[in-house]
């Protein structure tokens, strides 16, 4: 058979080769404007390998072959072991080498301005290699500014939660080069209400050590080292140091009851817990465990907003790829006007959330600084709400864009749809994030303060977005405690967010194409009902280029 005629004709050739850092110039030009081109350049080699056809490769191996539960050894001994597929591992190896998990909170107090920026940037563009091994590299980086509620924890633990070795396996942590972190924090009965627990701790000594016993309904890689756990002491609710070996290298008793069958990536193992006399260092003062985990709740919320920022640049790249290398009646789909209008709004979209995200990572950057801090408090749980609302229809409309290639595993498109959902829900739902932002501004009013000035940075470069800020404003009038206008507030607020950072950095036809869409009256409610401006440029900026 003539190879002419064996070799498939008008398909993409995969998006391989490229470097994911460097050929995003929304993520560049946003890392340059917060950090510098030298942050920019410490991520090179991290982006070219998660480009690479093997990162590809590895990503879908690690979600064809699902972790393994093991409950019991052959002759009836509990061991409670997770296996993953060797790709996990190639996977989790590169995130820490990276510096991906705790690495930043060490670096910053070495003295580098920009390391939880550098951090953030690195976390977006290696989560599209693939989304699941995010989840336990991201709760390392959050446990340790919840541990800095104890000194001596905070200095046992952190050395080894910022280590750049993986060093998987069940064994003491003090004889380990490295160590991950989750948490236990819902259970069955309450959900995000935490305070609802029923887990109960009672002293097991006069050390600071209690026994724990009740279950724990959603935990996540349970093959971590150790996790902060909730469970109700004497004084209320508190916050344990759980390890998943004790110091004589005896196992913890925590019995993985069985993992759950999940909507979206299937290479991390979630799982159900039961605690039977589970041995937790108390870490903070007893009635303080919420608080004490926030702390952690704060960056993995972050974590959100760049898991769902990575997930909608992968999707746009593959989208934009794809139609800059196949034909449909007689020319490139990428030259079709229509075509063109799609993948702009998608473009539009993406960027917005990289500059807000970015922007929250270079304000954990500046812990002391008063407007950063306040900003960070109603910002986050905004672009949380915000960003991973918008996540899952603009996945969609990028699969669309591949027509029934994009219907297909190979393509890597419908993981990341049935991913998309997630970080909507993880770290509190819609709901909680928009009520929480209520509070915010009922309680804190150097938070709306932040939020204004950052908008009122932008005043007058855009009557659109100008009137926005007003509306938003006006809603403030509205709202103020009652619940029925939380989310409509926080969409508004974030819209505002995201258009002044375009306005002010982004191109101008990225600034333009935003606000006469998500702020204007015009917008058709779904991609690709973008009026006037200069398509094919957006379009050009957010196709990847494997030069």
């Amino acid at each position: 058979m003539d190879s002419d005629i064996r070799a498939s004709a008008n398909q993409a050739p995969p998006l391989v080769g490229h470097n994911v850092v460097t050929s995003d110039r929304a993520l560049v030009d946003a890392v340059t404007r917060h950090g510098g081109a030298e942050v920019v350049e410490s991520l090179v080699g991290l982006g070219a390998a998660a480009g690479t056809a093997e990162a590809r490769e590895h990503g879908m191996l690690a979600n064809r072959h699902h972790p393994e539960l093991t409950p019991y050894d052959r002759w009836g001994n509990r061991v409670d072991e997770v296996s993953f597929h060797p790709s996990w591992h190639w996977l989790m190896e590169r995130a820490i080498g990276h510096g991906l998990a705790a690495t930043p909170w060490t670096r910053a107090e070495e003295g580098d301005a920009h390391a939880h920026l550098r951090r953030a940037a690195g976390f977006f563009a290696w989560s599209q290699t693939e989304p699941g091994h995010g989840c336990p590299v991201s709760m390392t980086y959050a446990a340790v500014p919840a541990l800095r509620a104890d000194d001596a924890l905070a200095k046992e633990w952190t050395p080894l939660l910022a280590s750049t070795t993986y060093d998987p396996g069940l064994r003491p942590h003090a004889e380990k080069r490295g160590a991950l972190a989750g948490m236990g924090m819902t259970e069955k009965q309450g959900g995000s209400d935490v305070r609802a627990n029923v887990t109960t701790a009672t002293p097991a000594g006069d050390d600071g050590w209690y026994a724990l016993r009740g279950h724990k309904w959603f935990t996540s890689a349970p093959m971590n080292d150790m996790f902060l756990v909730l469970a109700q002491a004497e004084g209320g609710v508190t916050c344990f140091v759980v390890p998943r070996v004790l110091p004589d290298g005896t196992r913890n008793r925590i019995d993985l009851v069985r993992l759950k069958d999940k909507l979206g990536n299937r290479s991390n193992a979630s799982s159900e817990l039961e605690l039977d006399g589970t041995l937790g260092q108390r870490l903070g003062d007893e009635g303080r465990g919420v608080r004490t985990i926030i702390e952690m709740v704060a960056a993995t919320r972050l974590d959100c907003v760049l898991g769902s920022a990575s997930l909608m640049r992968r999707a746009l790249a593959e989208a934009s790829w794809h139609v800059s290398h196949r034909s449909a009646f007689g020319s490139l789909l990428a030259d079709k006007p229509l075509m063109q209008n799609v993948v702009a709004d998608l473009a539009v979209e993406s960027e917005a959330a990289t500059a807000l995200a970015m922007r929250l990572a270079a304000a954990v950057d500046a812990p002391h600084d008063a407007h950063e801090a306040a900003l960070r408090r109603i910002a986050l749980p905004l672009a949380k709400f915000w960003v991973c609302k918008r996540t899952p229809a603009m996945v969609a409309e990028a699969l669309e864009c591949l027509g029934g290639n994009g219907y297909v595993e190979e393509s890597g498109l419908p993981l990341l749809f049935r991913e998309s959902p997630l970080n909507s829900i993880w770290e509190g739902s819609g709901n909680v994030n928009a009520l929480d932002v209520l509070r915010a501004l009922s309680r804190e009013p150097e938070a709306l303060a932040a939020w204004i000035t950052e908008v009122g940075a932008a005043r007058g470069e855009d009557p659109r977005l100008d009137r926005a800020i007003d509306d938003a404003l006006a809603l403030l009038g509205e709202v103020t405690g009652l619940e029925v206008g939380a989310r409509r507030l926080a969409g508004q607020m974030a819209a505002c967010l995201q258009g002044s950072l375009l306005v002010r950095f982004g191109p101008p036809e990225v600034a333009d194409a935003f606000c006469a869409s998500r702020l204007g009256t015009s917008y058709g409610g779904t991609f690709g009902a973008l009026t006037g401006g200069d398509l094919r440029a957006i379009v050009d900026r957010a196709t990847p280029s494997l030069s």
